[in-house]
């Protein structure tokens, strides 16, 4: 077993795992964080998507080890006690799921988007939010719901 301290959504937890656990397993099964969802588990589908360091992971490659040290959001830690995140807002305003599978994953990298460009054009989204499949094909949507919040502070 490994001992670590991952700090997630600003809380830190001191955990015992396997060393070959990956970073998906030990948020959904050792805190309860079921945001993060295992689809391909092969790292194409975002549907494991979280934020490290701000950057977008897909938690379904990447032990859990190799992320202490390191800031962990998930969707869970996104809103503000009851308060919605923006992208969160923006997503249920412009319909931007159905299921609500990839919605999670869609949401962290279109934060992870707009922390580096805050007016992306609709071919710069399509481009980075490439690595998240929606089954459903909320796409323009999705699409809409990005659109809305460019040029905000996110």
């Amino acid at each position: 077993m490994s001992n670590a301290t991952l700090k997630v959504n600003g809380k830190e937890y001191r955990l015992s795992f396997s060393p070959h656990q990956t970073l998906l397993h030990v948020l959904r099964e050792e805190l309860g964080l079921v945001g993060a969802r295992e689809g391909c588990g092969i790292g194409i589908c975002g549907s494991c998507t979280v934020l490290v360091d701000g950057r977008t992971i897909s938690s379904c490659l990447m032990l859990a080890v190799q992320a202490a040290g390191h800031d962990i959001t998930t969707v869970e830690g996104l809103a503000d006690d009851e308060k919605l995140h923006r992208v969160q807002r923006a997503f249920i305003d412009h319909f931007g799921f159905q299921c609500g599978y990839c919605t999670p994953g869609f949401i962290l990298s279109t934060v992870a988007l707009l922390a580096n460009h805050t007016n992306p054009s609709a071919e710069e989204i399509r481009e980075y939010l490439s690595g998240n499949l929606c089954r459903c094909g909320s796409y323009p949507n999705i699409l809409k719901a990005v659109m809305s919040l460019s040029d905000s502070e996110v």
